[in-house]
């Protein structure tokens, strides 16, 4: 038997027999991971890094936030620091002496990983596996020489992707009172999560995750108002996704953002079992996430039913566990004497390294779901099938407004498109060039700040009005015709029939 794999109690060392002397579940959870990475409570040694990233905006704003709550610490054994995603400390502000000497010795400074995988259950770690708020005290950390600490960590989300960025964490003696250290963690990462919205100018803010479980219902039809003809890269990942479903394999379906991996998913199901009901889940936010997961995944078990459950790779670690346990410990149903049984549920990540390791292990097929940009023929038939299912009736596009649909590149793939034909077609019944946000007209990488993005579209809005010359457009932006040439090219703003020229 693995001796990191033991079965017996999990209590923190020093626990006196018959006092609570069990774990909490999430950290009896954290102690079983840190058993399998092979971490052992008398040796830790966490991995150094010789390259910290200190031009990220994370750090910018994480370092700020904790400048100013140095302050308010000036007096007090409180360390605090900056991570990275994986764990990475990136900073540590902390004007104790005694404090930053013992940290030292332990290695918990800038360059040096404290990931769950690194130095056991701790609290940034803890915080950065389960996506949640973290107290670890004293006899609760799995290494030894963490014990006399207490530290208090918090994620903080990209307000932009609503990825995981890092994390804040605040460390102090384990005698200390710790009543406060985790309100000031939460307080300086959500401070450094609207700094970063702040500052990140020119994106659109994710909004929140609501945790939506709905039935789905994809076409059942291949024309009409049904599910539009596509290209043979996507039906052919909806084949692979079928064929995986009749082997009964647990099906892992990923790609990038917005790239429609449920839809393949539903869509491939329901080719094979028309009947049955589809039920999707997305992670909610942290605080609901209990609620979220006694909502649904009775589900699992039940006949004619298949859950995707989507985006698990933004799931905390203990619900990875859960859902690993759930899906082994559902029921099969043999579609056929015999048959091998179907596997009733799909997950969806953005690629398969970061699927958790407990449903990593359980993956049967792994299908990707192809961007758009690699699927242009494609665009215009779902632009199409968006823009008839948003007003129930056909919605055509001018040669223009389907060249320039065509020919721009859906950095968030079909999300995008469906958010810009709505859009359009709620206001017309003939979408032109005039109708189309200026972000299709754009492939600038950069950021733009809130005064660059509204002289974009102004531009963008003059220049697509019918019948309109550079001369006309100059006359009503109040600018010269290079002017608006050098604007053009600055902004990599491309129009049909209208051609930037070099930047002077």
């Amino acid at each position: 038997m693995d001796p990191h794999c033991s079965t017996a109690p999990l209590t923190p060392y020093g626990a006196a027999d018959g006092e609570a002397a069990v774990l909490a579940p999430r950290l009896r959870a954290s102690w079983q991971r840190s058993r399998r990475y092979g971490v052992t409570p008398e040796e830790m040694q966490p991995v150094f890094t010789g390259a910290v990233d200190t031009e990220s905006l994370l750090y910018e704003c994480g370092h700020e936030v904790l400048q100013g709550l140095r302050a308010t610490l000036a007096d007090e054994p409180v360390s605090m620091m900056i991570t990275s995603s994986d764990g990475l400390v990136l900073c540590r502000l902390c004007d104790d002496a005694s404090i930053n000497r013992s940290l030292d010795r332990v290695n918990l400074a800038p360059g040096f990983y404290f990931a769950e995988s690194n130095a056991g259950t701790n609290g940034l770690g803890l915080a950065l596996a389960d996506r949640a708020p973290s107290l670890v005290r004293a006899d609760e950390h799995y290494c030894t020489s963490l014990r006399g600490y207490t530290c208090a960590a918090v994620p903080v989300l990209d307000p932009m992707t609503g990825e995981l960025a890092g994390s804040v964490n605040l460390t102090t003696w384990s005698d200390s009172s710790s009543a406060l250290l985790l309100a000031l963690a939460q307080a300086a990462a959500g401070h450094t999560e609207a700094l970063m919205l702040a500052r990140g100018s020119g994106r659109r803010a994710r909004p929140a995750p609501r945790g939506e479980v709905f039935q789905v219902y994809p076409g059942r039809a291949r024309n009409g108002g049904g599910t539009p003809l596509l290209s043979p890269r996507w039906t052919d990942a909806v084949a692979e996704a079928r064929a995986a479903m009749t082997r009964g394999q647990l099906l892992a379906v990923v790609g990038e953002p917005g790239a429609g991996k449920a839809a393949l998913a539903s869509i491939a199901r329901r080719e094979i079992k028309p009947r049955e009901r589809l039920l999707c889940a997305r992670p909610p936010a942290g605080a609901d996430i209990d609620f979220w997961l006694t909502l649904w995944a009775p589900e699992l078990a039940k006949d004619d039913t298949c859950v995707i459950t989507a985006g698990v790779d933004r799931l905390p670690a203990w619900v990875a566990e859960e859902l690993a346990r759930l899906l082994t410990a559902a029921p099969r149903t043999a579609p056929e004497p015999g048959r091998r049984a179907l596997q009733p549920s799909v997950i969806t990540a953005e690629d398969y390294a970061s699927i958790p390791e407990p449903l990593r292990v359980l993956v049967g097929a792994v299908v990707e779901a192809p961007a758009l940009r690699w699927r242009p023929d494609d665009i215009l038939p779902l632009a199409h099938h968006f823009a008839r299912r948003h007003r129930g009736r056909p919605v055509t596009f001018s040669t223009a407004a389907a060249r320039a649909l065509a020919d721009h590149h859906w950095p968030e793939n079909v999300k995008q498109l469906q958010r810009v034909v709505r859009d359009a077609a709620s206001r017309t019944d003939v979408v032109d060039l005039r109708h189309l946000p200026g972000e299709i007209f754009t492939s600038t990488g950069r950021r733009l700040s809130r005064i660059e993005a509204l002289e974009r579209e102004e531009i963008v809005r003059c220049l697509s009005e019918p019948g309109t010359t550079m001369a006309g457009a100059a006359d009503k932006l109040g600018m010269s015709r290079a002017t608006i040439y050098r604007k053009m090219a600055r902004y990599d703003i491309k129009m049909p029939g209208r051609t930037p020229r070099a930047r002077p």
